[in-house]
């Protein structure tokens, strides 16, 4: 683990299109970001023992961090998880290899709460991935203020390709994950009885089944059209036939260009 007080958003972003072979060069050297694109080094931590825990504790930068006004041109505090490999190791192409991960710190002259800006993830193919927030419905209208819907912080995510060698989709996340969540209705909001198993995009929604997503033009819970989905969790539960009854006779991938023109004007106006 390395992370690195003020980088340059320009040099982190440019760092990241290399190759995974260049980048495992740095970091063998400890220099991911160069001296040069960044104001300190706030630690450089190598794990003695795989799948180990360790708490590591960052203490404020000094002298403080030099960020100027907003728009800046300078992220507070990046963290890179980086996997530890041999020169004749033979990776997976769809194997991470580095977990980048964007703070903002909150401070006087940006006053935004300290937060996760971004989270990246590189494939040892020289996919680039961002990871986004996917949102699950609790079925708890108390929850929350749009009738049920949250966003469950780091617990599901959605990874979408930003740049990419040899793309292979987004990826995937197990039953393991869901139950793991507490609290979660982990049923269809349309029917209340098969478990939900697909996110919907553009959205990211995660709220129906395979049955009932055949049904569905738009979203049930924001009313935007569905454009694609993918599945979080296996779909054995369903009989083959319930899903090709519905999905043969309406294809989800094309909107109708009605919906796409309405979509479009509504968030020109701002009405969404």
């Amino acid at each position: 683990m390395a992370a690195f007080w003020a980088v340059s958003i320009r040099e982190l972003h440019m760092s990241l299109w290399r190759t995974w072979s260049e980048l495992r060069e740095q970091t063998r050297l400890s220099v991911i970001v160069d001296s040069a694109h960044c104001q300190q080094l706030a630690t450089n931590v190598r794990c003695q023992q795989p799948h180990s825990e360790t708490v590591v504790a960052l203490k404020s930068p000094k002298p403080p961090l030099l960020l100027g006004a907003p728009p800046r041109l300078a992220y507070p505090l990046v963290v890179f998880m980086i996997r530890e490999t041999e020169t004749d190791e033979l990776l997976h192409p769809d194997e991470t290899v580095i977990l980048v991960n964007v703070v903002h710190l909150r401070d006087p002259v940006c006053p935004l709460p300290t937060s996760i800006l971004a989270q990246y993830l590189k494939q040892a193919s020289g996919q680039l991935s961002c990871l986004k927030q996917l949102y699950l419905a609790t079925g708890d209208p108390s929850s929350s203020d749009d009738g049920g819907s949250t966003q469950i912080s780091g617990s599901l995510s959605l990874a979408e390709p930003v740049a990419c060698a040899d793309s292979t989709g987004p990826l995937l996340c197990t039953d393991s994950v869901l139950q793991d969540c507490p609290g979660i209705e982990q049923l269809c909001v349309v029917c209340h009885y098969f478990p939900l198993s697909r996110a919907l995009l553009p959205c990211r929604h995660t709220c129906i089944c395979a049955v009932c997503f055949g049904k569905l033009d738009r979203c049930p819970m924001c009313r935007a059209a569905i454009t694609s989905y993918f599945c979080i969790r296996s779909e054995e539960y369903v009989p083959p036939n319930a899903i090709e009854s519905k999905v043969n006779s309406k294809s989800k991938v094309a909107v109708h260009w009605l919906d796409a023109l309405n979509d479009r004007l509504t968030d020109f106006l701002g009405f969404r």
